[in-house]
């Protein structure tokens, strides 16, 4: 038996090596949508609410991330249409009003059901929380939004900010963990387009 040792030491090496792995694995953050560095491709949406300055219908079909340019935006996609994304959304506006002369927008792509569901859920939602200033959009895909922008299935809400149809930031939060601190991350990274 003495020759199994070092098939022993081995097996149990290997062992450890994919336990190691697979617990850094699952510590590692989520990761959501374009990073930073990435360009960020045309989709489809339907504007459902919001933003009524934008000269977009509401029903209207199109790609808003086209119509927004150049400019600094924060594209969101939010499977859960709660009172922290409705803080985020509120905090986002006034730097929206802050940052105008730097022409900063945003839009939230809601997703996670039914394209009739999600437009009315973000209809009530705009309107429940006095949104003015942030186009809310339902993607074709409206379970996982477009496939080239491989939104997680993981992430409650994933947050792009970016500049040129290039990517500067990304954060991906599972459902409860958006909170005040995430919040102040995500205005800060805003704003951070702008300056």
């Amino acid at each position: 038996m003495e020759f199994l040792k070092p098939f022993q030491r081995l097996i149990a090496g290997t062992a450890a090596i994919t336990l190691l792995l697979t617990a850094s694995y699952c510590m590692a953050d989520l990761v959501s949508g374009p990073q930073p560095g990435d360009g960020v491709g045309a989709f489809t949406v339907t504007k459902a609410a919001g933003n009524p300055s934008d000269g977009v219908e509401d029903g209207k079909r199109l790609c808003y991330r086209c119509r927004m340019g150049s400019r600094p935006v924060v594209m969101i996609f939010a499977r859960t249409a709660d009172q922290p994304l409705a803080k985020l959304v509120n905090e986002l506006e006034d730097e929206i009003k802050e940052h105008a002369d730097a022409k900063l927008c945003s839009f939230v792509n809601m997703i996670g059901g039914d394209s009739d569901s999600l437009k009315n859920a973000a209809t009530k939602f705009v309107k429940d929380n006095d949104i003015q200033n942030v186009a809310f959009v339902v993607p074709e895909d409206s379970q996982n939004g477009p496939d080239n922008l491989k939104i997680s299935p993981e992430a409650d809400l994933t947050v792009v900010c970016y500049k040129s149809s290039k990517v500067v930031s990304s954060h991906a939060l599972k459902k409860g963990e958006l909170d005040d601190g995430k919040i102040n991350t995500i205005v800060e990274a805003a704003c951070g387009l702008v300056e």
